[in-house]
């Protein structure tokens, strides 16, 4: 099955993903994994509630950015199908 779809979007349900799927992600282990700069990172993080999606940031430690990102609610998105199609999304993002 083809899968057309924008990058920028194809990365908001990719980064929902992740928030789901690894243990504490946070901004540097994020970057690890997806390769993306530390900007746009945060612009997709910025972006998600504006989704309906529900995004918490899990204060750990002393300073402001020690922590980690979780989901509480996935709003209008369907995860089985972001999980069925995460291959797909990866494919969309590299070449948007």
């Amino acid at each position: 099955m083809s899968l057309s779809m924008n990058s920028v979007f194809a990365r908001r349900l990719y980064l929902c993903w992740l928030l789901n799927n690894e243990q504490k992600p946070n901004v540097p282990k994020l970057m690890e994994i997806t390769g993306w700069p530390r900007r746009t990172l945060q612009d997709v993080l910025k972006a998600l509630p504006g989704m309906g999606v529900g995004l918490e940031f899990v204060q750990q430690g002393v300073r402001n950015n020690d922590g980690y990102y979780q989901l509480s609610s996935w709003g209008p998105l369907d995860p089985h199908w972001i999980e069925r199609h995460s291959e797909q999304l990866l494919a969309a993002i590299e070449h948007g």
